[in-house]
């Protein structure tokens, strides 16, 4: 959902395993040459999903890296199979109250500028929360833990479940000489 901490949560995650972190949303606009919300506007949702769609599948199959999807992405077919088929992927979710408590300044959205985007949030949800759980590995609950809280527990289930591995182990330290 947007404002879950993808982006913030991303960067450290790819920091963390020594991974590039790519926003979908900036290669987007990379290629558009203008932003999301200005070409949302003047060609509409539709064939902003079109663009979208292709930039997914040419991230998804290229190096390993973090990467943070925009909050739409899941919509098409072909991106949850993207998505869930050549990345592992982690949902972090968050209640539309706690998604509007963060988002309620925020004016580059072009889905939440509506005259209630609380409403469109729980909407959002409630459509989007069954894409989301079928195309995710697992579900992270963010509430209120730090980013390098959120970052640990990913860490730590994707080391469990064998997607990356054990952290080295530290060596032992020196015994002080005598």
């Amino acid at each position: 959902m947007p404002g879950s901490g993808k982006t913030t949560v991303g960067r450290q995650l790819a920091r963390r395993l020594g991974l590039a972190f790519v926003d979908s949303d900036h290669a987007i606009e990379s290629r558009l040459g203008c932003s999301v919300r200005a070409f949302f506007e003047r060609e509409g949702e539709a064939r902003f999903r079109d663009v979208e769609s292709e930039v997914l599948d040419a991230l998804t199959s290229g190096p390993d890296r973090v990467l943070s999807t925009g909050g739409g992405s899941v919509l098409r077919p072909a991106n949850r199979q993207f998505l869930h088929t050549r990345s592992r992927v982690v949902y972090l979710k968050s209640s539309p109250d706690e998604l509007f408590r963060r988002l309620r300044h925020d004016t580059h959205r072009p889905l939440l500028q509506v005259a209630d985007p609380l409403l469109r949030l729980r909407d959002l949800h409630a459509e989007r929360d069954p894409l989301y759980r079928e195309v995710a590995h697992f579900v992270l609950e963010t509430g209120r833990p730090s980013v390098l809280n959120l970052v640990h527990s990913i860490v730590a289930e994707l080391t469990r479940r064998g997607d990356i591995a054990p952290p080295a182990a530290a060596p032992p330290s020196a015994a002080p000489a005598s």
